[in-house]
């Protein structure tokens, strides 16, 4: 029984192939990594606005989101998800009614 041996060609070009999908692999891997660290933080930002205690804090993180997101979010859909956080509510803190306790919970 004679086995076929592959041509140095051959067997680079399985190589190739094999580290092509690595690569795609690694990709698929770095991007779920990306994608978990963003939802951890964005969970945290909300956490934080939601439940904050300290008015001072919880109004900055809310008027800081409500100067950028608007600059960082380019597709009307994607607008309309923070629609929440991007228009000042009566009982939410702001930069007008931080430390004053109209805005403590």
């Amino acid at each position: 029984m004679t086995v076929a041996r592959k041509t140095i060609g051959e067997r680079l070009a399985q190589l190739e192939a094999q580290r092509k999908t690595l690569q795609i692999r690694l990709g698929k891997q770095e991007r779920a990594i990306d994608t978990r660290r963003k939802v951890l933080i964005g969970a945290l930002v909300l956490h934080r606005l939601e439940n904050d205690r300290d008015v001072q804090f919880a109004g900055g993180i809310a008027e800081w989101l409500r100067r950028e997101l608007p600059k960082f979010l380019t597709r009307d859909g994607d607008r309309d998800l923070f629609d929440d956080l991007l228009k000042p509510q009566a009982n939410e803190p702001s930069l007008g009614n931080i430390g004053s306790g109209s805005a403590v919970r």
